[in-house]
């Protein structure tokens, strides 16, 4: 895709605004890493001193399982982020207000609900169908 189609889609104010937006979810997607880190090593070291069999103790179990759904947070946290990184790229290079799929704009609403979506609504809704 050329950039300059997707630059003269947007104007320098909704450039602005998208960028302050996706600024503003990546921050908070970084704070939320760091209070999920930190919570996971609460539990580790928690873990480490005791002596919990997590096959025998009726505790363990809590403690594997709250282990278990921090780390898919963490890593769920890390993708949100990584998709906000892509979604500014998209943004500086003028292609974020461009569906991926069928070329067409991606409503602005849209993109204020999800700023990481790539595509229109009508080819979100094609793919669940």
């Amino acid at each position: 895709m050329d950039d300059d189609t997707g630059a003269a889609a947007s104007s320098p104010a909704q450039r602005k605004a998208a960028a302050e937006l996706i600024d503003e979810a990546r921050a908070s997607g970084r704070h939320l890493i760091d209070s999920l880190t930190r919570l996971w090593n609460g539990v580790v070291e928690a873990s480490t001193m005791t002596n919990i069999d997590d096959e025998h103790d009726p505790e363990g179990a809590t403690v594997a399982f709250e282990r278990a759904q921090l780390r898919d947070m963490l890593t769920r946290a890390r993708a949100d982020l990584d998709d906000l990184d892509r979604a500014a790229e998209r943004v500086r290079t003028g292609a974020y207000w461009i569906c991926e799929r069928c070329g067409g704009p991606i409503a602005p609403e849209r993109l204020t609900a999800r700023p990481t979506t790539r595509v229109c609504i009508t080819c979100a809704n094609k793919s669940t169908r």
